[in-house]
This record gives structure tokens, C-alpha cells and sequence, in this order.
């Protein structure tokens, strides 16, 4: 393997381009490389190719990663760049997660045509999310909804809501702020009634275990902060076998030494819901994680995962 230039590969929608583009700009930064040094190498999955169905129907998250992680261990890349999000907690055997990058905002936002808040939309509005955890929180929250499959990158989906096929849409305000579009957002949704997915907000890079020099290029670039809250969502996401067939959202807060942890399983039709807010040392973060995915596991009982088979 020649050492330059650094192979980076990243799917090819503009948020992910911009995210890689991120990750180049740090490495420049972190030790003293120039553009021509890096290069982005842009891998078409699965997951951007199909977008009449569900994830959950066509093979979950790793529809996303497959074809790039492909590339990582056959040698044809030196890392990849993902929304951590849409990893998944068993990556393929000689890779791993490296480095995360101090993590954007967490939040949700709705989009409406209209520019009507999510509680102003009248009785039978469409909403267009591809989520499953987005739709199970709908659900809840307004349950007289009409909610239909929405696929696609940023701009595939905003298309689709401006030509009319919903009335609104549900978006990362991470992603909208890192392409400079935070604007399109008609409200932010509050983190504690709408929590995120595990994850999200944050770049990671993969890499893989025997590639040293790589381990030692991106660990500058690795938020501990960021690192620590995903250790959390992650085990969370691990313990209760997430994919996306299962409604799951995650936060993790670090502070002062210790850790807050946010954790919430629903039904997909949101009508069953359990949540636990936990707190633990810094240094028991996976033990957190996975603790609260058993409470919540005990507390719904096994037939409450009955409904999360397709």
C-alpha cells in the first residue's frame, strides 16, 4: 500500500461528501498534508440505489456500509467516513470504529410545506420519514397522522415534500447545519419527547484493526466527549439487538465525571413506550448503556418485541 494518497471512502449524497470533506480538512490540519495527499473516493451502496422500500425490508443499516467497508478490507481504502447512526453494532471482522468527531446537534426537525408547526398540521396531514423511530414518535404524538415512506438523501427528500407527495417531513438538523441549510427547518423538535436515534449528530471513521499508521493518523481527530456518549448509545443499540426494525432512540450526555443516559424502545405503531433516565461514572459508560437496555427489556416483557418482526 503506497502511503499517499489516503484513499477516504464516503457515499456520494452532498451531506456525505461534506462530511468526508470534514474528515480530509482535519487530517490537513492534524499533520500538515495537502489536498493532493487525500483523496475521496466516492462508493455507491445499496442503501442510496434502493429507494422504493424500507430498510428494514432490504437488509437494515449495513445496506449503507457494505459496499464501502468491501473496499476498507480489500485494501482499495485506507478509512471510510459514516454518520455513526447508521452503523451497525457488529461491524465485519478486522474492522472497527477509530475515531469520532466532536458530535453536531442531536436534534430533530420538522419540515412543512406550510410552514405549520408539527402540532398545527390538521387531522389526516401526510408526513413523509423513511424512520422507523421517527414514525413510532409520530405515532405517539399524533397519532391522527397519515405517515408514508420517505427515502432518499437531504435534497431527494425536500424535493419530494416541496412537489407535494407530504405535507411535512422529519429531518437531522445536524446534517441541515453542516450543509448550511438549517433554514428549511420549520420547528426543532425537543430532545426529551423526540429523542434521537443512537448516534446521531456524529461522524465516525472506520478503519481497520491492522492498518496502525491509519489508527495513529485519525487519533487526533477522535472527541473524547463524543467518543464517551457514543459508547453508551452504542452498548444501548447492542444490548437490545438494534437494526432498523426496531424503534430505538438513544442520548448520552457527559458531564462534570459522570454520564446521563436517555433510553427509549417503542412499539412501531407507538402505542407502547418505555424510557429510563440514568446517570453513571464516566468510566462505567458501556456498563450504562447496556444496564438500561436490560430495565427497559424487563420492563416491556417478551411480548412487547412480538410487533417488531416485519
Amino acid at each position: 500500500m503506497n502511503s499517499f494518497p489516503i484513499r477516504i471512502g464516503t457515499r456520494g449524497s452532498k451531506l456525505a461528501l461534506v462530511q468526508a470533506h470534514e474528515v480530509r480538512s482535519r487530517l490537513m490540519a492534524a499533520h500538515g498534508f495537502s489536498e493532493s495527499d487525500i483523496s475521496i473516493e466516492v462508493i455507491s451502496t445499496s442503501g442510496d440505489r434502493i429507494q422504493d422500500r424500507p430498510l428494514s425490508e432490504v437488509g437494515g443499516k449495513g445496506l449503507f456500509t457494505r459496499e464501502i467497508e468491501e473496499g476498507l478490507l480489500e485494501g482499495r481504502l485506507h478509512m471510510a467516513v459514516h454518520s455513526s447512526k447508521d452503523m451497525a453494532t457488529d461491524l465485519p471482522q478486522g474492522l472497527y470504529i477509530s475515531a469520532f468527531l466532536p458530535r453536531e446537534d442531536v436534534r430533530d426537525v420538522f419540515i412543512s410545506r406550510s410552514g405549520a408547526k408539527l402540532a398545527d398540521l390538521p387531522v389526516g396531514a401526510v408526513v413523509g420519514s423513511a424512520s422507523l423511530r421517527r414514525q413510532a414518535l409520530l405515532r405517539r404524538l399524533r397519532p391522527d397522522l397519515e405517515l408514508i415512506i420517505f427515502r432518499g438523501n437531504v435534497q431527494t427528500r425536500l424535493s419530494k415534500l416541496q412537489a407535494g407527495a407530504a405535507d411535512g417531513t422529519l429531518l437531522a438538523l445536524a446534517g441541515l447545519n453542516r450543509m448550511n441549510m438549517a433554514d428549511t427547518a420549520t420547528e426543532i423538535l425537543d430532545p426529551i419527547s423526540f429523542p434521537p436515534a443512537p448516534g446521531q449528530g456524529a461522524i465516525c471513521i472506520e478503519s481497520c484493526l491492522a492498518n496502525e499508521r491509519i489508527a495513529e493518523l485519525v487519533a487526533p481527530l477522535s472527541d473524547p466527549a463524543t467518543s464517551l456518549a457514543l459508547t453508551v448509545e452504542r452498548s444501548f443499540l447492542a444490548e437490545l439487538d438494534g437494526s432498523c426494525r426496531t424503534p430505538i432512540a438513544a442520548l448520552a450526555t457527559p458531564k462534570n465525571g459522570k454520564v446521563q443516559f436517555h433510553g427509549m424502545i417503542l412499539t412501531p405503531d407507538g402505542s407502547q413506550m418505555f424510557e429510563a433516565f440514568e446517570q453513571a461514572d464516566e468510566g462505567d459508560a458501556e456498563v450504562l448503556g447496556r444496564a438500561t437496555a436490560r430495565k427497559l427489556l424487563a420492563q416491556a416483557g417478551p411480548e412487547f418485541f412480538e410487533s417488531w418482526v416485519p
